[in-house]
């Protein structure tokens, strides 16, 4: 009884734990520039004495989906959109740098560049400053020019530019802030090959109705490793009963 009590205790922990993130990509799904997390199940082997035919459900975290999301246009001048493959370069709130594909992008206060979850945008010498302007424009290729104030419409200065990286997406760790980075705090090269679409944004990647029927489909593994323990109860009572008799 012990033994079919942990075997299901065990499966409901971990189905649990999936629900976990498959609940976190839905409600991400509305999120700009999203990359939704994936998992497994697979069995692992129960050591200790008894039956070594004894296995357990266990959830792997593999990694991460990215593949592109739907790209929506938004007309705003400060919404990018990343064409195919390549991240833009942000600065982690510790300071190191990291990477993302959202790219709803806002001037602070202070004229920092960053993005929509507060996140600065690094350039080709650090964090991206926007100086007071009449109009901003974002190329293919990242660079920012702007309309100085009091000038024409024809008169235009490049600011900086964006840093656009196209790491091995094999070697990117993504953390629990939903930004990308290397292993071991290593920096990207920025890749003239990675361009922008400007005036749109990308949409998360998670796939809603295949992530509603995972939902439904842990319910109903997390409800059978409940019955399971609830049969395990009532044999353990039974044959408690049939040893009084006895």
């Amino acid at each position: 009884m012990d033994e079919m009590i942990y075997l299901a205790m065990t499966g409901a922990r971990q189905t649990e734990y999936a629900q976990t993130i498959n609940s976190n990509n839905l409600a991400n799904v509305s999120t700009t520039g999203f990359r939704a997390d994936l998992h497994s199940f697979s069995s692992a082997p129960v050591d200790g004495p008894g039956v070594d035919s004894r296995v357990n459900a266990v959830v792997d975290s593999y990694g991460t989906d990215f593949s592109q999301g739907p790209i929506a246009n938004t007309g705003r001048d400060l919404d990018v959109a990343m064409r195919g493959e390549g991240f833009i370069a942000v600065q982690a709130p510790d300071g190191s740098e990291a990477y993302t594909r959202a790219g709803d992008l806002r001037v602070e206060a202070g004229g920092l560049l960053s993005t929509g979850a507060g996140h600065l945008v690094m350039g080709d010498g650090g964090p991206v400053a926007i100086p007071p302007n009449a109009s901003l424009l974002i190329g293919n290729d990242g660079t920012i020019s702007i309309q100085p104030l009091g000038q024409g419409p024809a008169t235009l200065a490049i600011v900086d530019r964006i840093k656009l990286v196209n790491p091995d997406i094999a070697r990117l760790q993504k953390g629990e802030d939903g930004l990308l980075r290397l292993p071991d705090g290593e920096m990207a090269d920025a890749d003239a090959s990675v361009s922008l679409t400007s005036g749109a944004l990308e949409q998360s990647n998670v796939n809603v109705a295949k992530t509603l029927v995972n939902m439904i489909e842990l319910a109903r593994q997390y409800e059978m490793q409940i019955n399971v323990m609830k049969s395990s109860e009532e044999n353990a009572d039974a044959a408690a009963t049939l040893m009084r008799l006895g």
